[in-house]
């Protein structure tokens, strides 16, 4: 152990894993930095003053298969360029790579590489905090079940979580009862969720990247969150899975390739690229879903949204919405792209001159008894549909597109009317 510089208000020290290093976390001062030496630190390490613990290349902090790597128990507390692994499996006791489980504020999580059974990084009563440049990685010797999620905030405000990979975990980032945090820039890969929200409000979700999931975004129970510029792609149930969210903004996301496989196939489970529960009062526009077995799935009271600009390519199923009045997609004039649109546009105004209507009856009748697929293509349900068609009365109420696009619209053609990332929450 070594001081490496002194100054009036801090010192710098320099260990080497031959140093007691709880000791000389134990004696630490507000404000010292702590530096260490490539090598391998041993044990369940916890810090209880406001320093900096920060490593060289090459160092490992092993927790040898229990408990926590880190467990940080003061505020302005800030973990750079370490590598944490081997914490304990234990998802009871929370176990976890970096524990911070009091009521602290101005932590900052940065460049860390951490990969064990549990959680990856555990925040809980947290308050402006800053988690960047982070890579978690779980074991897919457990089940998804078994694992922690890769960063979980529980009661977290003004967080700001940024540019962090989470893979082979159960849920990339998982938030609950949270506010006012941004959730930036992300990838999240190989796992149940990509980001998993539950009973959060006024938090942000933006530019995120999820792949290879069930659902690359699970939001529920939340209320005012603003969703801009994801993507997520390879997933096998849901794009993005809104249940019980209200008043929130939902804009330009890109979903592509939503499919369950065939080996999980069973009647009823089929890849919904948004799949809508029970949720109203929100705006969904600018949205992509490209490639999913069902493009957008409304139910159980998925009402009073404004659904325009939206782009809908290549889904079988465009459209699955059981409702018992007409519900008109478009805004101030302008509807939806839709990839299966026969009309036309004589006056070159890029707006269909005939009415969308991407469902009838007989959908709807699939729906409740899937085992009609086979009829399809009969003549009496040929019939059934031309009736509906010549005898408008008949026709049962639903999803109506007044406007529909002739074109896909361009990312700045919503962002006239989209809500900007200025507008979102910032942690600053």
């Amino acid at each position: 152990m070594g001081l490496v510089s002194l100054s009036l208000n801090a010192k710098t020290w320099q260990i080497s894993p031959n140093d007691d290093l709880q000791q000389q976390l134990d004696n630490a001062k507000d404000g010292d930095i702590i530096v260490l030496s490539a090598g391998n630190y041993l044990g369940n390490f916890v810090v209880k003053h406001q320093i900096t613990l920060r490593g060289e290349e090459g160092v490992i902090i092993d927790a040898q298969g229990d408990g926590h790597g880190l467990e940080l128990i003061n505020k302005n507390i800030t973990i750079d360029n370490l590598s944490i692994k081997n914490w304990g499996s234990d998802l009871t006791e929370q176990h976890s790579g970096i524990y911070a489980n009091t009521e602290s504020t101005g932590l900052v999580i940065k460049n860390n590489t951490l990969a064990g059974d549990g959680f990856g990084l555990w925040f809980y009563k947290a308050s402006e905090l800053k988690v960047f440049g982070n890579t978690i990685s779980g074991n897919t010797s457990l089940r998804s079940a078994d694992r922690g999620n890769g960063i979980q905030l529980s009661n977290v405000q003004k967080a700001h979580v940024y540019g962090n990979e989470t893979f082979k975990v159960r849920d990339g980032i998982y938030v609950i009862n949270s506010r006012n945090n941004i959730i930036e820039k992300n990838t999240m890969h190989d796992l149940r969720y990509g980001i998993h929200y539950m009973y959060s409000y006024d938090n942000s979700v933006l530019y995120n990247e999820a792949y290879n999931t069930r659902a690359g975004y699970a939001l529920m129970s939340s209320r005012r969150l603003t969703i801009i510029g994801n993507k997520t792609r390879d997933s096998e149930d849901y794009g993005f899975l809104l249940n019980f969210i209200t008043q929130s903004t939902f804009e330009n996301n890109h979903i592509k390739n939503v499919w369950t496989k065939p080996e999980n196939k069973v009647l009823g489970r089929d890849g919904k690229g948004l799949f809508v529960y029970n949720s109203g009062y929100n705006t969904i526009a600018g949205n992509v879903v490209d490639t999913a077995e069902i493009g957008i799935h409304l139910t159980a009271g998925s009402e009073k949204a404004k659904v325009y600009g939206n782009s809908f390519i290549n889904n079988p199923i465009q459209v699955k919405y059981v409702v018992n009045r007409k519900e008109e997609w478009s805004h101030e004039g302008k509807g939806n792209y839709w990839s299966n649109y026969l009309g036309w546009d004589m006056d070159s105004d890029n707006i269909g001159d005939v009415v969308f209507e991407p469902n009838d009856g007989i959908d709807k009748l699939v729906w409740q008894y899937p085992e009609m697929k086979m009829l399809m293509d009969s003549p009496a349900v040929i019939i059934l549909r031309w009736i509906q068609r010549q005898f408008p009365v008949l026709k049962p109420p639903g999803v109506k597109d007044s406007f529909p696009l002739m074109r896909q619209p361009q990312l700045e053609d919503i962002q006239k009317t989209a809500v900007s990332p200025q507008q979102a929450i910032t942690a600053d």
